[in-house]
């Protein structure tokens, strides 16, 4: 189980490739894993009914007791069997129904293949907190598949309304289960449920994680979301919103129902909630027109009757839920696919606008017919088997004088004659002949007739209604094991006289002849209804409710932001250095007595420099030209690598001082766009407030750091780090073998923090569209750019190499040329010719020494980042481009990606996130080789950081001097107009 959930987690990732190559029918291919998992799920269905309940564990996440676990019992195989047959047979009809499409395929077949993963371990992990990933997992990939059509507002809308409601209420069922664990004092929810902890915190528990199963399963007030998501292609409202999203909040209610039904808050909720919104959704489908909304509505209903006979929590309720809970998959699933034949073979799917379609389609009718029937509970279906015994199971609850039993069986009715009645109007609407008001037959809707393959998967799901009916004995064998972990009866209720079955025919009892009624009202229902205009019972839709409740969450964000964000950098720096200060100054001032212990200095260096570094941070203060004052508080920053140097740290100033270059180089790219004086625009206010609040700061922050550094009781942990490193890192550069191995966590935390920064940057200056077109080939020559080939020097200028000039020397910074004559420097460009390469092929030899001597990614990267700035300087933009002919963003991915690798493949060994693995050799010309795995970690280090400094220049640099020259070019124009 393990292997297979693995599998569907990596075939997804070469699904885009194989749908470019072969078209739509990579989705055979993508079906071949779901058919393998029901197989081994049906080949192991005789040890689950024997009860030798089929397991598997690994440790995750040993610290907090997590595992990868899975665990096949009755509820979990029957929901595995639904989530892998059905998905493989809707793959199968993804074949078809995408048939001549490309656009957006791949991706589409890619995240399938995946939810149908997430969806297998979501039903088969034994541990709650897995589950409650693989729930989210499923929440994210279902606004994926019902965004599909991402150009239309509509879907766009339906998939954040979906992802919104299905999240927050997995979010508020996060809540409850870290409070069931905690209480429970294990994560395995077979032992929970085993041990059936009870109490106050349980009982919050189970109203939170209720919250979250609702939800999913669009149950009344979070049920508005799944009409909604109509607007998703029609295989993903056959798949999630009938066989497998929907029933994953059914499925938690029916995993916890056997022990928790009883709890004080779980009937009121479930059951009155689950009756109200299979009568909203019955009530609802009989107003629409389209054929999927006549199915999502009753979609709705039918998870509110799931929820209801599963909730219940009694053994034959039970027993009757998880047999409907297969019908409803079956003929749900098949109906939603009939759909989407209809549309894709007439573009519509309006019940007004089809007519005659049964006699040109008899064998999609009679079948759609089947599963209309087994919906309604029409014999000999599944749907009349389970339906049966519901309701035979409600009404000794109600004889027993169960006041649940009663409402819960009136509820069952009233929405069996809905269900019957919308079910009608679904075949009718889909196949009949209509009418006009004169009552004359309408013209046929001319039907082409599809592939047979197109509707091998409806047909067969809806067979199988029939076939699940007349083997109604060999379900009930397989599901009685689940069905007899609940109890019998409710309390006070006698247990019936005999276990009841599941089977086709139990005679003439009272269950029957109400089945019979129901659907002899529903057709009633029908007839009345058929040609009334639709009435909202209410002036308002939930819909509405949720669009009413997103504008008042946007109207407060704005006037919240608007009162706390107003625009000034001064406020916003000064708030926070005040608090700062009183947070800061109370602790001092309230906390204990400390001794600080000072020294004059370490180092002779330190009485050079320190006077120099606080001239120029006063200097800096008084300074009226913003370029003066960076340069000033970077000679801060140089004193700074100096103090390092000499106190043994060779690394911190190496990294300090490629740091400060980098961001004197962007603090000049942004001066460019700013007036040169301080305030030019706006001048400073309140001086000498400004000047006590930064004493106050700079006091505190000094007192701080003298007591933190003389407060110090217990021996430092870095006094281990030189032997940690060379024994865990197999290096002697104690501050490289800390960040990427020692502290590994730490760095990718700082590098995640880098990509937003340079992303918060690119995004800001790119105002329009995020598109870099600065580095492509169309800067640089036109036909150089068609031709793809190098430049060269010619007697006439440059032009692209060809046979005849192959031997003559290739050009080198072009780019310079498109510079205007004034900004151009020729020695420049000879230095930066000279010297780029050679300042690579240092990054690079600092990149791999860094583990034993100074250097690393980090400053690797710095430099490299370095000589791309030389690049831009001497050539401009174009050059740039010229210089690194890839986005900003692949080399940011690309880093993080290998770092995330580096965390990620150790787990699969079995092994603790960024354990390194170290080999060494004796070769015969080189000698002794060693290599440590961090070194790969440090190389995603090296092409972020290259990354973050080619988008700082791409954003504030290029696109700037792009920016820069339309307003020339847009200047000239209107005073050539005005002349």
């Amino acid at each position: 189980m393990l292997l297979l959930l693995g599998a569907f987690a990596l075939v997804p990732i070469v699904l885009p490739w194989l749908v470019g190559r072969i078209g739509a029918r990579a989705f055979y291919v993508s079906a071949l894993l779901p058919i393998a998992a029901f197989t081994h799920a049906a080949l192991q269905g005789a040890a689950v009914m024997r009860g030798d309940i089929p397991a598997e564990a690994y440790d995750w996440i040993p610290a907090l007791g997590i595992q990868l676990s899975m665990r096949m019992d009755t509820l979990g195989w029957v929901m595995a069997l639904i989530v892998t047959g059905v998905g493989a047979l809707v793959m199968i009809y993804c074949r078809w129904y995408f048939r001549g499409k490309t656009e957006g395929v791949g991706q589409f077949c890619a995240v399938l293949l995946g939810f149908a993963g997430a969806m297998y371990g979501l039903v088969l992990t034994d541990d709650i907190v897995v589950l409650v990933m693989m729930w989210e997992i499923t929440s994210v990939l279902s606004y994926l598949l019902i965004g599909f059509y991402n150009r239309r507002a509509a879907s766009r809308r339906a998939a954040l309304q979906a992802l919104m409601v299905t999240t927050l209420g997995g979010l508020v069922m996060l809540i409850g289960v870290v409070l069931l664990v905690v209480d429970a004092g294990t994560s395995s929810l077979s032992t929970i449920l085993a041990e059936a902890p009870t109490g106050p915190v349980v009982d919050a528990a189970l109203v939170l994680i209720l919250v979250g199963a609702l939800s999913k399963s669009a149950i009344f007030p979070f049920h508005f979301w799944l009409p909604g998501a109509m607007a998703a292609p029609t295989p993903v409202s056959a798949y999630l919103h009938a066989a497998a999203m929907v029933k994953a909040g059914i499925y938690l209610i029916a995993r916890l129902a056997p022990v928790y039904a009883l709890a004080p808050t779980w009937r009121p909720i479930v059951l009155s909630l689950g009756v109200f919104t299979m009568l909203l959704g019955g009530f609802q489908a009989l107003r629409e027109h389209d054929l999927k909304r006549i199915l999502a509505f009753g979609t709705v209903s039918q998870l509110g009757f799931l929820a209801v006979v599963l909730g219940y929590g009694t053994r034959d309720a039970a027993l009757a839920g998880l047999a409907l809970l297969i019908g409803h998959a079956l003929f749900k699933s098949s109906l939603f696919l009939v759909v989407g034949v209809i549309d894709r073979q007439l573009s519509t799917r309006d019940i007004r606008e089809l007519s005659g379609v049964g006699r040109q389609a008899p064998v999609m009718a009679i079948f759609s017919i089947v599963a209309v029937g087994s919906m309604a509970g029409v014999f000999p279906t599944i749907g009349f088997v389970a339906k049966e015994a519901a309701l035979t199971a409600f009404i000794h609850e109600a004889e027993g004088g169960s006041p649940w039993g009663f409402v819960v069986l009136a509820g069952v009715v009233l929405g069996s004659v809905l269900t019957a009645a919308y079910g009608i109007r679904f075949v009718w609407g889909a196949f009949w002949t209509k009418k006009d008001a004169a009552g004359l037959p309408l013209p046929r809707t001319e039907w082409p007739d599809p592939p047979i393959g197109f509707l091998g998967a409806p047909v067969l799901l809806a067979a199988l209604t029939l076939v699940a009916g007349i083997a109604a004995p060999i379900v009930d064998a397989s599901v009685t094991p689940y069905a007899d972990t609940a109890p019998a009866s409710s309390p006070g209720v006698p247990a019936p006289e005999h276990a009841y079955h599941l089977a086709l025919w139990h005679g003439f009892e009272p269950a029957l002849w109400i089945s019979l009624g129901a659907i002899a009202l529903g057709a009633l229902v029908f007839v009345v209804s058929r040609d009334r205009p639709a009435r909202r019972a209410l002036p308002f839709t939930a819909p509405d409710v949720y669009n009413a409740a997103l504008r008042g969450i946007a109207r407060l964000s704005v006037v919240t932001t608007s009162f706390t964000q107003r625009g000034s950098l001064p406020l916003y720096v000064g708030t926070i250095f005040v608090v700062f200060v009183a947070a800061e100054g109370t602790a001092l001032v309230s906390g204990p007595v400390m001794r600080a212990q000072l020294d004059a200095f370490q180092t002779p260096m330190q009485l050079v420099v320190a006077p120099i570094m606080i001239a120029a941070g006063l200097i800096a203060v008084r300074a009226r030209k913003r370029y003066t004052g960076v340069v000033l508080v970077s000679v801060t920053g140089l004193g700074m690598v100096l103090l390092f140097a000499t106190s043994g740290a060779p690394d911190l100033a190496l990294t300090q001082i490629l740091v400060e270059t980098v961001t004197l180089v962007a603090f000049a790219l942004v001066l460019r766009r700013i007036p040169a004086r301080m305030g030019e625009h706006n001048a400073s206010v309140q001086p000498v407030a400004r000047a006590v609040l930064a004493a106050a700061v700079g006091i505190t922050m000094a007192i701080i750091a003298v007591l933190a550094t003389s407060a110090r009781v217990a021996e430092p942990i870095s006094e281990r780090f030189p032997d940690l490193a060379y024994l865990l890192g197999h290096g002697r550069n104690v501050v490289n073998v800390a960040l990427v191995d020692l502290r590994g966590w730490d760095t990718m935390g700082e590098l995640s923090v880098l990509i937003l920064a340079a992303t918060g940057v690119a995004s800001l200056v790119f105002v329009t569209h995020r598109a870099d077109e600065l580095s492509s080939l169309d800067s640089l020559p036109a036909a150089a750019a068609r031709a793809r080939r190098p430049l060269v020097e010619t007697d006439e200028g440059l032009r692209p190499q060809t046979a005849a000039n192959r031997g003559n020397r290739r050009a080198w910074l072009v780019g310079g040329q498109r510079v205007l004559p004034e900004n151009r420097s020729i020695m420049l460009e000879v230095i930066v010719r000279i010297l780029f390469h050679t300042i690579i092929v240092v990054s690079l030899y600092l990149l791999f020494a860094g583990h034993n001597l100074p250097g690393g990614g980090f400053a690797g990267g710095l430099v490299a980042g370095m000589a791309l700035v030389m690049r831009y300087i001497a050539g401009g933009r174009y050059e740039l481009g010229a210089a690194a002919p890839t986005d900003a963003g692949r080399l940011l991915g690309t880093g993080m990606a290998i770092a995330v690798a580096c965390a990620i493949i150790p787990l699969l060994f079995g092994l603790s996130p960024l354990t390194s693995a170290f080999w060494e050799a004796e070769l015969p010309v080189v000698g002794h080789l060693e290599f440590v795995t961090s070194t790969v970690f440090d190389i995603g280090v090296y092409l972020v950081v290259i990354g973050l400094v080619l988008d700082v220049l791409r954003s504030l640099g290029a696109e700037v001097d792009r920016q820069t020259q339309e307003l020339r070019v847009r200047s000239r124009g209107r005073r050539g107009v005005s002349a």
